[in-house]
């Protein structure tokens, strides 16, 4: 049979193909793969300096303007497979209309003559994700932090200036085979690259202290000892874990993907923290942690999930990590789910460019980043992947990871004979999916397409592609190298904006690549027919009282589900010298119910202090903000009320005494005190206070009251400062017979 067999024929040999392996889904394959457990502890973990100071303190790296290629260890025998060389029953057969999606933000990256920067690497190993106000891109040798407008706030910086006086491997080295990853669930950058330069082999770990990716980092070194090369690691996020996979070669020979837990509590809090793994033999190759999008988490207890694939068979594992003790963690699996049969594509020197022989490496061997996860409201669990074969570019939705695992739906999107390689993919709040990935033929430079499809779209199949940004050179000089990964995120604010960043040619050269940041939507994500949650806050802003510094003020917002479906709350956090006192909300509030949530302000320091309350969660318009203001004052009175009583007119009663303390850790300045409301009627006396007061220190003065007049005379002991929120006011109260 040929790719030109006619549309129906081929709709319908796949329905049938399609039916029956589903039906042929292994359960005899759930076996436990009890690898003995192996802990991996850290080298050294501390809190950085803010990024700005970390990049200064990093020297010129020592390869700069000396590039070098970077080399990719495969994973089994080098196959000449030829293309096409199986029929493909996925093989999409009908053209649909343009993908609907709108682009974007369409931006360079970093890339030769970008930004300052220079290649010196081959491949660019593009990556990147995007958070609650950035984009974090990292292309092996160095990463940019840029707002959602496009704009470069930071960068380029060199990947090892996050571990600037860290000492070892992690700040020596600049290795590359990075991943930055954006915690939706606790807003924090994960930003991660390998040491292997020196001994002993390294996984490099920062993460953020905050959702600022310019600021400080809780840095971490886990050695993986002298003998095993962690290669090609890849990285998600879930619950109770950052999940990484690895590829460990020992000599260049490769002994089996390697599937491990982080301690993601721990490294969130900036603890001593360690990686429990499971080595796999060397039939298991290549695996993908599952990553969570969207703000519905899994089931609590979910394990992480892993999966690759396998000759017509796509392989599922799952990870339950205890890191309280590790024995008990369990790597079980594989379910095997067959699929579509398929030709992967080469490992190396595949794919043609136009004006040159050189062609490029393709990486058929391995599934490509990232094994996206979401749960739907109506607790529906997905997971979706993709990767190259000979016809195009194979994709999978897999439901059910937890309890029955089921191939939902899988295409192959290849068409015509240009190749279609290096693939990301990811699914919105709708259901929508967009899938990224590079083109190339012998008339196409290597070039940046999408395409995508709808929820109501037939299954199988993917809308018509459109390019992102068409390349103007292929890559010469004997470089075959390309990828190795791109990718494709969502953007958690809206939940719907897909991120995609991918490398491209802009003529013909080698160490010449470029890379290109967009961002695409499909303009019905969100606005579902079906029933939907919708988060009402009772204030978008709490100014809070003058509180003295380590002293505490509270407010309450109180949250609305106005919508008619239940509100899944899946973080509450907040930023600066602000607390959840208390959350009474939990994890959902029914539709038509309403909760508290009481903020804390406790400053730490004088004067103006801001922050945010957000609210992660399934409405529409997650988050929700709520802008924190206060102010932190350094001096105390005490006490800050007096009263008088009653005192005969044009007499003067016993006086009363006041302490001045400095509560803060500097020196504040005292500029005045006087009596407003009715200054005639109090006055002060023995003042002991200078015109300034130490830290931790304290003075006095004493106030009498004067009536001048019967009847209620009140008024305020002002002192003003400049050590925040001045004056310090002490109520007077008393009454004139």
């Amino acid at each position: 049979m040929t790719r030109t067999m006619t549309g129906r024929f081929a709709a319908a040999f796949y329905l049938v193909a399609t039916l029956l392996l589903l039906c042929s889904v292994s359960t005899s394959a759930q076996e436990q793969n009890q690898s003995s457990v192996r802990i991996i502890h850290e080298l050294k973990h501390d809190v950085s300096a803010p990024l700005a100071e970390l990049d200064r303190m990093t020297p010129a790296q020592p390869h700069r303007f000396s590039p070098r290629l970077l080399k990719i260890l495969p994973t089994g025998p080098l196959s000449n497979t030829p293309e096409y060389a199986a029929f493909d029953v996925a093989l999409q057969q009908a053209s649909l209309p343009p993908v609907a999606a709108n682009l974007g933000l369409d931006i360079d990256g970093l890339g030769q003559g970008q930004y300052g920067f220079n290649v010196e690497l081959s491949p660019p190993d593009t990556n990147g994700a995007v958070g609650a106000t950035q984009y974090v891109q990292w292309v092996n040798a160095q990463f940019a932090v840029f707002d959602k407008t496009g704009a470069l706030v930071a960068g380029p910086t060199d990947g090892n200036a996050l571990w600037a006086g860290f000492g070892g491997g992690c700040e020596t080295n600049n290795d590359g085979d990075p991943i930055v990853q954006y915690d939706k669930m606790a807003n924090r950058w994960i930003l991660t690259q390998f040491s292997i330069s020196t001994l002993p082999y390294a996984q490099c770990v920062a993460v953020s202290t905050t959702s600022d990716a310019t600021g400080t980092y809780n840095r971490y070194a886990f050695s993986f000892g002298n003998i095993d090369f962690p290669d090609y690691p890849k990285l998600g996020v879930w619950p109770d874990a950052y999940y990484m996979s690895f590829n460990l070669f020992i000599n260049s020979n490769f002994i089996g993907a390697d599937a491990c837990a982080l301690d993601r509590n721990a490294m969130l809090a900036g603890n001593s923290a360690t990686i429990i793994c499971f080595p796999q033999n060397s039939s298991v190759v290549t695996l993908l942690p599952s990553d969570m999008d969207g703000t519905i988490p899994p089931s609590a207890g979910e394990p992480g999930f892993f999966m690759n694939f396998g000759k017509n068979t796509i392989q599922l594992w799952a990870l339950h990590v205890d890191f309280t003790t590790p024995s008990n963690s369990t790597f079980t699996g594989p379910t095997i789910l067959p699929v579509a049969t398929f030709t992967p594509r080469c490992f190396r020197y595949c794919v043609v460019q136009p004006g040159t022989t050189q062609r490029l490496d393709a990486l058929g061997d391995r599934p490509m980043y990232r094994l996206a996860y979401r749960q739907f409201p109506s607790g529906v669990e997905s997971l979706v992947f993709n990767h190259s074969i000979s016809t195009g570019i194979r994709w999978y939705e897999v439901r059910s990871p937890n309890s029955t695992p089921t191939v939902f739906q899988q295409g192959t999107f290849g068409p015509n004979s240009t190749t279609r390689w290096m693939g990301s993919i990811a699914m919105d709040q709708s259901g929508d999916m967009a899938l990224g990935y590079s083109v190339s033929s012998s008339s196409v430079y290597p070039s940046i397409y999408f395409t995508g499809r709808v929820a109501a779209d037939a299954p199988g199949s993917m809308e018509g592609e459109q390019p992102i940004f068409n390349g103007s050179g292929s890559q010469t000089g004997g470089v075959s190298r390309w990828g190795d990964y791109s990718a494709m995120t969502v953007d958690p604010v809206d939940d719907c904006t897909f991120w995609y960043t991918q490398e491209y040619i802009q003529s013909n050269g080698s160490f010449n690549w470029n890379t290109r940041i967009s961002n695409l939507i499909f303009p019905n994500c969100g606005n579902g027919v079906g029933p939907s949650p919708t988060a009402v806050l009772s204030a978008n802003k709490l100014i809070f009282p003058k509180t003295l510094i380590g002293q505490t003020a509270s407010l309450t917002v109180t949250v609305t589900n106005t919508g008619n479906a239940t509100l899944n709350i899946s973080n509450v956090a907040t930023s600066g010298d602000f607390t959840v006192q208390s959350n009474g909300c939990g994890a959902q509030v029914l539709a038509g119910n309403n909760c508290p949530i009481t903020v804390g302000f406790t400053p730490t320091a004088k004067a103006s202090r801001t922050g945010i309350l957000q609210l992660t969660d399934n409405a529409a318009n997650n988050p929700q903000r709520v802008t924190l203001t206060g102010t932190g004052m350094s001096i105390a009175l005490s006490p800050t009320a007096l009263n008088f009583g009653l005192e005969p007119v044009g007499q003067t009663s016993a006086p009363q005494p006041v302490t001045v303390s400095n509560v803060s850790n500097a020196s504040v300045n005292l500029t005045g005190f006087s009596i407003g409301g009715t200054p005639a009627d109090y006055g002060t006396s023995d003042n002991t206070c200078g015109s300034s007061l130490a830290a931790g220190t304290d003075c006095s003065l004493n106030v009498w009251f004067h009536p001048t007049k019967k009847g209620a005379r009140n008024g305020k002991l002002n002192v003003a400062n400049n050590g925040g929120g001045s004056p310090a006011i002490a109520t007077l109260t008393g009454t004139g017979q």
